[in-house]
């Protein structure tokens, strides 16, 4: 199992990106798959999670409106649509996996979540 994020880049403020995440060794519909974000010296934090039995999501209270999860209809990969970009969404963003619904033990409990991809950096700056 392994997973692959990219598309990150630097954006202007108020632009837009679209990560993926691309999944190796297991379908993405198997799992449930969650987007966090990271910047150095703070917290992990959770961005959005799309469930794995129903395609339901989640988002995170700071990007609610502005970004969406979704998944494509094969087997491996999982998009982050991200829109009206703010400095504050400059971070390091991950993909994960977890094996339960989006919903079990709150969308971004970071303990549900086993196999991480290696990051890709987003920053949003004029």
């Amino acid at each position: 199992v392994q997973l692959q994020a990219s598309g990150g880049g630097l954006v202007q403020p108020g632009g837009s990106l679209r990560l993926s995440c691309e999944a190796s060794g297991f379908t993405v519909r198997s799992y449930s798959i969650g987007w966090f974000r990271q910047v150095l010296g703070k917290e992990r934090e959770g961005v959005a999670c799309i469930s794995n039995s129903d395609g339901s999501t989640f988002e995170g209270d700071s990007v609610k409106g502005r970004f969406t999860i979704s998944r494509d209809r094969g087997q491996g990969t999982v998009y982050l649509q991200m829109n009206n970009l703010q400095p504050e969404d400059t971070a390091v963003y991950y993909c994960a996996t977890a094996p339960y619904h989006c919903s079990a033990y709150g969308p971004f409990s970071r303990w549900k979540y086993r196999t991480w991809g290696q990051g890709t950096l987003v920053t949003v700056s004029s």
